[in-house]
């Protein structure tokens, strides 16, 4: 196949009014589906903050009050994990 006639061939195809109305059809389809999922969801959180993100702080925490006998053997946690206390 020549390039002139596979080139007049792909106008053919991208021109024929199935193919545009297709095309509007799946447009059209996409935006709804996008519509509902901004409804669904609300504004985006960075909207609600004016433009900055705030990140929950999660509590620390609590020590336990058994002593190091029950809580696993005897090593104090800072012992397993290698570290000095100041």
């Amino acid at each position: 196949m020549q390039t002139l006639s596979l080139v007049d061939l792909i106008k053919q195809v991208v021109t024929s009014w199935q193919v545009i109305v297709v095309t509007v059809g799946i447009l059209i389809y996409l935006n709804i589906v996008f519509f509902v999922s901004r409804k669904h969801h609300g504004p985006s959180s960075i909207l609600k903050m004016g433009g900055k993100s705030k990140k929950k702080k999660s509590k620390p925490e609590k020590a336990s009050s058994a002593g190091p006998e029950e809580t696993g053997g005897g090593k104090d946690t800072n012992e397993e994990l290698g570290l000095e206390e100041a």
